[in-house]
């Protein structure tokens, strides 16, 4: 390790924390006696994501927030819900202990944990990630979410059709069917 200030090779850990991702460590410099503070985490091999058209690309979790922030946009989530939710991806994504993973199996594990957190950020990178060719394939998922949903939202999720009004509609799609 580089003393910042003057160079010099060689110092001692003063102390050293956990912090989120990693390890934090406070050093003195045994030339100049100077203190700086180093942070250590764990940089796993990369994986690599094979798209649609057989491509292979880098796994990039700047990327995967990116999609995520779109569809989770001006949506009444807790703050760190979102980190968290990619965080999570990217944790299962090396439990799997692969090297290559596909672009589908990155995109269902994104949906399921949406669906999860919530129901219209769900729909919105369904839309994007299904390419749903017109709005019938669209009701489809919607119908399947609210026929599937309970009278209380998961974990505070907001309903996707507010009050009474998402029971009654399924209760019309059954006698329907």
């Amino acid at each position: 390790m580089h003393c910042p200030y003057c160079g010099h090779t060689d110092s001692r850990v003063i102390d050293s924390r956990d912090v989120n991702d990693g390890i934090r460590r406070r050093r003195q410099c045994l030339s100049c006696q100077r203190r700086f503070t180093t942070y250590e985490r764990l940089q796993p091999g990369g994986i690599f994501v094979i798209k649609k058209d057989r491509r292979r690309e880098e796994f990039d979790k700047e990327k995967l927030l990116g999609g995520i922030r779109k569809a989770c946009e001006k949506r009444p989530l807790e703050s760190g819900a979102i980190d968290k939710l990619a965080d999570d991806i990217e944790a299962e994504l090396f439990t799997l202990g692969k090297a290559e993973v596909t672009a589908a199996t990155l995109g269902d594990m994104v949906m399921e944990k949406l669906k999860a957190l919530d129901n219209i950020a769900y729909i919105r990178f369904a839309s994007v990630y299904r390419k749903f060719a017109d709005i019938t394939e669209l009701k489809q998922e919607v119908d399947s979410l609210v026929d599937g949903a309970e009278q209380v939202p998961a974990s505070g999720q907001l309903s996707l059709i507010p009050g009474g009004k998402m029971a009654r509609a399924a209760a019309q799609r059954r006698r329907r069917n």
